[in-house]
């Protein structure tokens, strides 16, 4: 009976052991830079709605949402 818990706890730690490794490998993965600025937030200038600069579009140097009112231009 002890043989067999003791090869329990062995076999229990190993896969903790596992799950720790594999969640530290993961983590250098998302530097803070690159997470931050796909989610940053801007305003368009013709409605004032705030969206993600990987959504935005650029245009005449100003941020609108959509090709419509980049069309459109600034807004009042």
């Amino acid at each position: 009976m002890g043989r067999l818990l003791f090869i329990l706890f062995i076999v229990v730690l190993v896969v903790w052991l596992l799950k720790r490794a594999a969640r530290r490998a993961e983590a250098p993965h998302t530097e803070a830079g690159a997470t931050r600025t796909s989610d940053e937030l801007v305003r368009c200038v013709q409605c004032g709605v705030l969206l993600p600069r990987a959504e935005a579009r650029m245009a005449a140097g100003a941020i609108y949402c959509s090709e419509e009112h980049a069309r459109l231009g600034p807004g009042r």
